[in-house]
């Protein structure tokens, strides 16, 4: 491994000079750092960040916490955050949660140790109003963006989200349009803004169009494919009268779909289903479907905007982002009697 004596004994200088040369320092001379530096990169030298930030207390690295990298909403959000990360000089830790309060808190201690300068992250939403590793987080005053809606338990950091509401409503809106009226809805889990902002958009689009809801249509469906799978298997069963499937996000209805689709329904003739998220896989499925395209580059540039004006000292407003539905094949007009049921 180089160290700084390694090059001060090739360039003929003390250690100080080239740390100095190397930090570009006004006391040295415009040729002794081109000079130093030179011999620097021929000689391989790797500056030792960990050392440095222990020095200026500035690290360079930020965390980012995000339940996996298997989610595809996750993709574009990271790669805007590591873009612009990279453009300013600072370095990204990706840490998983897995959806586990007990992982999160153990990642998100483990990257306060490591002592990053700001912390992402998307929560692992519970019910409780308390949760200890978001009040170490404060009592550090680590710069903490939320990438995501705000629960009770970290209500005052600041956050970027998706206008969830509007856009579901929209989704609804653009079922009836359609002329259906038995629509049904597979939900994600209780303990999470996101989803009861979906499921808040659904209900009053349909009391907007006096449409009485009706429970024997709402489903619990998660926010997996396998959960979606068994929601769809569920309405199978129980034999409800529906036209139409909104769903919590794009994993629960390529679920869903696929299992119709395997019981021999056909999309969207005896069924129309939309989703949320548009997900890359959304395209491509067997029909491509309907969905809400979430403007996930746009979130993680507004993250990273937000934790900029935190590293400065300032309190920027949290920020929500409109969302818009994309139409593919998976949605059509109803047909005169439900296939369902």
């Amino acid at each position: 491994m180089i160290r700084l004596k390694d090059i001060a004994a090739h360039a003929n200088v003390s250690v100080m000079t080239v740390s100095k040369a190397l930090r570009d320092a006004p006391d040295i001379s415009a040729a002794t750092k081109e000079r130093v530096r030179a011999l620097a990169q021929q000689m391989g030298y790797v500056p030792d960040t960990m050392a440095q930030g222990l020095r200026t207390r500035n690290t360079k690295v930020f965390g980012l916490v995000i339940s996996a990298s298997t989610n595809p909403v996750f993709a574009r959000i990271v790669m805007a955050i590591e873009e612009q990360a990279h453009e300013l000089g600072y370095q990204v830790i990706l840490a998983h949660t897995l959806n586990r309060p007990e992982r999160e808190a153990a990642v998100i201690a483990r990257l306060l140790a490591r002592r990053v300068e700001g912390l992402f992250i998307s929560p692992v939403y519970r019910l409780s109003p308390n949760a200890p590793i978001y009040q170490e987080i404060r009592r550090r005053g680590t710069p903490t963006v939320i990438l995501g809606h705000v629960a009770p338990f970290c209500h005052d950091f600041v956050n970027t989200e998706t206008d969830d509401v509007n856009a579901s409503y929209a989704a609804t809106q653009y079922l009836l349009e359609l002329g259906h009226r038995r629509i049904a809805f597979l939900g994600g889990p209780a303990a999470a803004p996101s989803a009861q902002e979906r499921y808040e958009g659904y209900r009053r689009a349909l009391r907007e169009a006096d449409i009485e809801l009706d429970d024997k249509l709402i489903f619990h469906a998660g926010v997996t494919v396998e959960e979606g799978q068994k929601a769809a298997l569920q309405m199978l069963n129980e034999s409800v009268q529906a036209t139409a499937v909104q769903t919590v996000n794009d994993l629960v209805a390529i679920g869903a779909a696929d299992v119709f689709l395997n019981q021999g329904l056909r999309i969207p003739e005896d069924l129309s289903i939309f989703g949320f998220g548009n997900i890359l896989t959304s395209e491509y499925f067997r029909v491509p479907l309907t969905t809400v395209r979430q403007p996930k580059f746009r979130l993680g540039i507004a993250a990273m905007d937000c934790m900029l004006q935190l590293l400065k000292g300032k309190r920027p407003p949290s920020k929500r982002l409109p969302a818009e539905i994309v139409v593919r094949a998976s949605t059509g007009a109803p047909r005169i009697t439900p296939t369902i049921g």
